[in-house]
């Protein structure tokens, strides 16, 4: 942004609805991120092999730690990803901005 304007935060509200065709695909791509984090397992209350293994039983978990919500705004010149939240559901689709169901 410019020195005369600042920055405004803005929220981007999604809900993306995806067909998995190979569940194995999706949780070994988890394990396989899990497996590379730069995680200090000493201060965790499991083990690497433990989280890696609940992690791939778990086809929502799986989903929901791989789905990388900050390239929705790559090559949007002047927008910059701060953070946010990404989750996964099994069952119909919900309407996620009513209060009620928070």
């Amino acid at each position: 942004m410019s020195e005369q304007s600042p920055a405004i935060t803005m929220h981007i509200y999604c809900r993306i609805d995806v067909i998995v065709t190979d569940p194995s695909a999706v949780t070994g791509h988890a394990v396989a991120d899990l497996r590379a984090a730069d995680i200090d397992w000493s201060t965790e209350d499991d083990d690497v092999d433990t989280a890696a293994e609940e992690l791939g039983a778990d086809l929502t978990a799986s989903l929901a730690s791989v789905a990388d919500i900050s390239r929705l705004v790559d090559d949007i010149p002047g927008v910059e990803f701060r953070g946010g939240h990404c989750w996964a559901e099994q069952g119909p689709a919900r309407d996620p901005f009513h209060a009620d169901e928070r």
